[in-house]
C-alpha cells in the first residue's frame, strides 16, 4: 500500500458527508437527498440538496446549523414539506419549489414528523406525540426556557411504572404521549387528529383515491406482552379504523398499489422469533386475502448490513410499478444489498447487485428509473441513476477531496470453512504501510445483533485499525443474515457454540494464509451481541493478549430484568426466561468465567444503554477487578446503545480513542 496518503484518524468520521433519502421529483428530472455532516461546533446537522438528472451542479436548499430531513414534494411539485429542527424542536415547514422562504407549518408542542402528501395534494399526513387530551387546533411551541423548566420540573418527580414496555433506548424512560396520526389541509390550513388509540402509530402509505389512511400498531388488549403489530385503514370521512391483518407477526413497509386494489409490505410472523426472515407479502383490499409473494427466495428482504456510517433514513421498498405488475425492493444476501424486482406471479429478478452496499433507492415509474444510494468499502457513498436498460452513471461525487488524501484498506474477501462444513464469509484488511516480511499485530471484530451483517460497505472504525496498523478481521459467523434461515437460526439456544468456534476457525484459518499475522499479538473487540462474544472468548481462551468489550453483556440473568428487551429476547435467543431455568442462562454467561480471564480486558459503556445497560459492564468490571485482573471500565455520559453508529461526536471520537490506546499498550 502506498504511503503517498495520509492514515486514518478518529476524528475522520468528523470529516465525512453521508448521504440518505434519495426522492425523485415528480417530474422526473431531478431527485433531491439529506446530507449529514458533523459542523465545527462538533454537532451533527444535515441539509437538503436538488441535482438534476442531467448532471447539473447540485444546488443546496438548507443551510444553518440544524437538522433537515424527510422533504417531500407535492404531487404538483409547486410545494414541498420538510421536517426541520430550525425553531428548536423537528417541526414541518413548507416552501414553493420556485423560490422563497420556508414557512413553518406546525408548531405542535412536542414537535411533528415524517409528513407525506395525499395524492391529489390537498392534504399533508405527519405524525404527532400526543398526549389523550391534547387539541391539534390549539398546539403551541414552547420556547427552549420553557421546555428546560419542564424538564427539569420532571426530573423532581418520581416515575411510576406499570408496564413492561417502559423505556426503550435512545427514548429513554416512556411518557404517556403516542405517536398520532394528525392530516393538515393545505387549503383551509386546518389540522385533524386521525388516531386516538393509546398505542403508537406509524404512517404507512394514503390510498391513490385519498380517502383512507394505511398505518402499522399493535392495538390489542394484550399489546404490553407482544411484541406484534397489524396493519390498519382509517377512513378519513369516518375516521373509523378497520383491522387489515389477521394472524400474529410484524408488518411494515406497506404501500397501495397505483390502483389501490392492493398493498404490499414486509413482515413475518416468528416462525423463528427474532431471527425469522422477511417476507414479502400481498394483500387483495377488496377480498381481504393475503398471499405471499416471497415464497421460497431464503434471503433477508430489507437491508441488514451493519456499520458506523449510516446517518439518517433511507427507502428498502417494496415500491410498485406504473403497471403494477412488479415491485422493487432491496434485498440481503451474502455481505451484499441489491436492488430485486419481483412480479406479482412471484418471479424474482436481479437489478442491481455489484458486492457493495445499496442503502436505499427512489423510483420514476414513467421512465423506470431508479436512483441508488452506494456505499462500498472505500467510499462512504454516493448516488447514481440505473436507467431501464441497466445503464449506471454516478451522479455524485461526496467526499472526493477526502479519499484523495487518506489512504483506504481494500478488503479481502475470505471463504472459511467451518468443523462441520459450514462456510463463513469474512474480510481481511491489511493495515497501512504494509510491507512484506513483517509481523504485524491482529484485531477481530465481532458485530452485534446477532441478526446484522458484515459486508462491502465503509467502516470507519475498521478502517482506524488499519490505518494504526493491526490487521483486521471481521466475519459472519452462524447467527448472521445474508445466509438464509436456517444460518441465522442456527446461533439461537447456542450463544457460545458454534457461532464461537466460527470465530475461532476464522482466526486460524487467516493465521495458516497470512504469514504477515503476529500470532503472538491477538486482539478482539466488538459490541452489544459483540460485546457478549468477545466477554466470552476471554473466558474460554488465552489467545488474545488484549480486548476491548463494547456496550456488552455479560449477565444474561440479570440482562432479562434490566434491559428495554430482555424479558422477550432472552426467550427468543435462548429457549427460556429467567424463571424457567436460572442455572442454564448462567452456564452461558461470560460473567460466570471471569477467572477464567487473563486477557487485559477495557470495557466501554454508555451510561444511558438501556438496550445492554451499564450494569452489565458494572458487574463484569467489579468481578474482574476483585479478582485482581487487568482491567479498566471507561463509562460513557449521555450515551445510549447507539454511541459508536450516532452518538455525540465527541465521545465517539473518545471511544475510538481507547480501543486504539488499549491495542497499542497490549499489543
Amino acid at each position: 500500500m502506498s504511503n503517498e496518503k495520509r492514515a486514518m484518524t478518529a476524528e475522520d468520521f468528523m470529516n465525512l458527508e453521508v448521504f440518505s433519502d434519495p426522492q425523485i421529483t415528480p417530474d422526473g428530472q431531478s431527485y433531491t437527498y439529506v446530507s449529514t455532516t458533523v459542523n465545527e461546533e462538533k454537532e451533527y446537522e444535515s441539509h437538503l440538496f436538488l441535482q438534476k438528472l442531467d448532471g447539473s451542479p447540485v444546488n443546496q436548499w438548507t443551510y444553518g446549523h440544524e437538522k433537515n430531513s424527510h422533504l417531500r414534494f407535492s404531487p404538483d411539485g409547486k410545494q414541498a414539506v420538510f421536517q426541520s429542527s430550525r425553531s428548536g424542536l423537528p417541526q414541518l415547514w413548507i416552501l414553493n419549489t420556485d423560490g422563497g422562504e420556508a414557512k413553518q407549518l406546525t408548531t405542535f408542542k412536542h414537535g411533528a414528523s415524517s409528513p407525506h402528501w395525499s395524492k391529489d395534494g390537498k392534504y399533508i399526513v405527519f405524525t404527532a406525540s400526543l398526549e389523550a387530551d391534547d387539541d391539534v387546533k390549539k398546539q403551541k411551541e414552547q420556547t427552549k426556557e420553557e421546555r428546560q423548566k419542564e424538564a427539569k420540573e420532571k426530573k423532581k418527580q418520581p416515575l411510576i411504572v406499570t408496564k413492561l414496555k417502559y423505556k426503550s433506548d435512545a427514548n429513554g424512560f416512556h411518557d404517556s404521549k403516542k405517536s398520532q396520526l394528525v392530516l393538515y389541509d393545505v387549503v383551509n390550513e386546518t389540522f385533524t387528529q386521525l388516531t386516538f388509540d393509546d398505542a403508537d402509530h406509524a404512517y404507512q402509505d394514503i390510498s391513490p383515491d385519498g380517502r383512507t389512511i394505511l398505518f402499522s400498531a399493535n392495538l390489542n388488549d394484550d399489546a404490553d406482552y407482544e411484541n406484534v403489530n397489524d396493519l390498519y385503514t382509517v377512513d378519513l370521512a369516518t375516521k373509523e379504523t378497520a383491522k387489515l391483518t389477521q394472524r400474529r407477526g410484524v408488518y411494515h413497509n406497506a404501500s397501495y398499489s397505483p390502483s389501490g386494489d392492493k398493498i404490499a409490505c414486509f413482515g413475518h410472523e416468528y416462525a423463528y422469533m427474532g431471527a425469522t426472515l422477511n417476507e414479502l407479502y400481498l394483500f387483495d383490499v377488496a377480498a381481504k386475502e393475503q398471499t405471499t409473494l416471497s415464497g421460497d427466495w431464503d434471503i433477508q428482504l430489507g437491508d441488514a448490513m451493519i456499520g458506523d456510517m449510516r446517518l439518517g433514513a433511507s427507502n428498502a421498498g417494496p415500491v410498485w410499478s406504473q403497471s403494477e405488475n412488479e415491485l422493487y425492493f432491496i434485498a440481503t444476501d451474502h455481505g451484499a444489498t441489491g436492488l430485486y424486482q419481483v412480479t406479482t406471479d412471484g418471479e424474482r429478478t436481479e437489478l442491481y447487485n455489484e458486492d457493495n452496499h445499496l442503502f436505499g433507492f427512489s423510483y420514476y415509474p414513467a421512465s423506470g428509473a431508479f436512483i441508488l444510494g452506494i456505499s462500498t468499502p472505500v467510499d462512504p457513498g454516493n448516488f447514481h441513476l440505473l436507467k431501464q436498460d441497466g445503464a449506471l452513471k454516478q451522479l455524485t461525487n461526496a467526499n472526493s477531496k477526502f479519499l484523495e488524501e487518506v489512504a483506504i484498506a481494500e478488503p479481502e474477501t475470505l471463504a472459511i470453512t467451518a468443523e462441520d462444513g459450514q462456510e463463513i464469509q469474512g474480510w481481511l484488511l491489511r493495515p497501512y504501510g504494509f510491507e512484506e516480511g513483517k509481523k504485524y499485530p491482529f484485531v477481530l471484530e465481532v458485530h452485534g445483533g446477532p441478526h446484522a451483517m458484515y459486508g462491502q460497505a465503509f467502516f470507519h472504525e475498521m478502517q482506524l485499525l488499519a490505518a494504526k496498523g493491526y490487521v483486521v478481521l471481521y466475519t459472519n459467523p452462524r447467527g448472521s443474515h445474508g445466509y438464509g434461515q436456517t444460518f441465522v437460526d442456527a446461533v439461537r439456544t447456542d450463544y457460545g457454540g458454534g457461532d464461537y468456534r466460527d470465530l475461532m476457525q476464522a482466526v486460524d484459518y487467516v493465521l495458516e494464509r497470512y504469514s504477515f499475522i503476529d500470532e503472538t499479538r491477538l486482539g478482539v473487540t466488538g459490541g452489544s451481541y459483540g460485546g457478549f462474544m468477545t466477554n466470552w472468548m476471554v473466558g474460554q481462551t488465552d489467545r488474545f493478549k488484549a480486548a476491548v468489550t463494547q456496550r456488552s453483556i455479560s449477565n444474561w440473568l440479570s440482562f432479562y430484568g434490566v434491559s428495554d428487551i430482555g424479558y422477550f429476547f432472552t426467550k427468543w435467543e435462548h429457549g427460556l426466561n429467567l424463571l424457567d431455568d436460572p442455572q442454564k442462562l448462567w452456564e452461558f454467561s461470560p460473567l460466570k468465567y471471569a477467572e477464567n480471564v487473563n486477557t487485559p480486558l477495557l470495557i466501554l459503556h454508555g451510561e444511558l444503554d438501556y438496550r445492554c445497560p451499564i450494569e452489565q459492564g458494572e458487574q463484569l468490571f467489579v468481578a474482574l477487578r476483585h479478582l485482581r485482573k487487568e482491567v479498566e471500565f471507561v463509562r460513557f455520559p449521555g450515551a445510549s446503545h447507539e454511541l459508536s453508529r450516532s452518538g455525540d461526536p465527541k465521545m465517539r471520537v473518545e471511544r475510538l480513542n481507547h480501543i486504539c490506546r488499549w491495542f497499542e499498550e497490549y499489543l
